[in-house]
């Protein structure tokens, strides 16, 4: 049975569309936020429960696991685009494909039989297109304060959540505002942090947008220090947290350059080196948003 829901989504000021002939349903919790009725023209157009051919083997770029650790995700640049597939323990495969240059995307997967698959297929069909207008999204926990973003960085498990709850527990008029997968991008002119539909495993889907006040990459130390860094390191160190796959395709690899070089000529970037305490949120917060370092 079709939906009545609207069929359109605008994540990151950008408009998502599934045709409702393509949706028996509405999509995971996680997008009503988001969902608007149908107007204009969309940046990503999908069509779900289409037959994708086969891509040969000597095009995938990249394999690595995701949504669960029993599904392989197969990343592929074919001549005419990139095609996601993802593999289930059984064998079972689900396909997405974007043409290059192009805005309808088309997927084999059924959005009543396979949601999990059709949320992270979204992910990655959201970014490859929204390159294209400059979006991409970061691996990292944002917070909104006083109406100003803050974003943390880091390898996994070097404290991105800790440090984004150690703020909204300390400092005054802080929230999340997303815990895994926030998109940034130049918006209105200004370098901009957005809720998505993506946070990880805390349930944080904020259609809420903040103008990005700074960015902090973390690393675990023996003690707090934090050290503003030049926009060529800040780059390196905002890269590895953009969609890994992408970093294997050329083209898509540009784009992110581009995007950030136009993000961190607005917004400064810190490492910091740090304890899990209140004391290194006080330290970021100061160096951040009161402009100042202190020990």
């Amino acid at each position: 049975m079709q939906t009545d829901d609207p069929m359109d989504y605008r994540i990151a000021d950008l408009r998502i569309r599934i045709p409702g002939e393509c949706l028996p349903g509405p999509l995971h919790p996680a997008f009503s936020p988001f969902a608007e009725p149908e107007n204009g023209t969309p940046a990503l157009l999908l069509h779900t429960a289409r037959q994708i051919a086969d891509v040969p083997e000597g095009c995938c770029l990249d394999r690595f696991p995701c949504i669960d650790t029993t599904t392989e995700c197969r990343f592929i640049r074919w001549s005419g685009g990139i095609q996601l597939e993802l593999y289930g323990p059984q064998g079972d495969s689900v396909r997405f494909r974007l043409p290059d240059g192009g805005r309808e995307a088309c997927t084999d997967c059924r959005p009543d039989r396979q949601p999990s698959q059709l949320r992270f297929g979204l992910w990655l069909l959201c970014n490859a297109a929204g390159l294209g207008h400059g979006v991409v999204s970061l691996h990292a926990a944002a917070i909104s304060h006083r109406g100003q973003g803050v974003l943390f960085l880091g390898e996994s498990g070097t404290g991105k959540s800790t440090h984004a709850r150690l703020w909204c527990r300390h400092m005054a008029a802080t929230e999340l505002l997303n815990d895994d997968s926030p998109i940034i991008r130049m918006y209105q002119g200004q370098a901009t942090a957005f809720g998505s539909p993506w946070s990880g495993k805390t349930p944080c889907y904020r259609n809420i947008s903040r103008p990005i006040a700074g960015i902090v990459r973390l690393s675990q130390a023996p003690a707090n220090e934090i050290t503003r860094l030049s926009i060529l390191r800040a780059v390196g160190s905002l890269l590895p947290s953009c969609p890994p796959a992408f970093a294997y395709d050329s083209d898509l690899q540009d784009r992110i350059c581009r995007t950030l070089s136009d993000i961190l000529t607005q917004a400064p970037v810190w490492h910091l080196a740090c304890l899990p305490d209140k004391a290194a949120a006080e330290l970021s917060y100061a160096t951040v948003l009161e402009g100042k370092q202190r020990a």
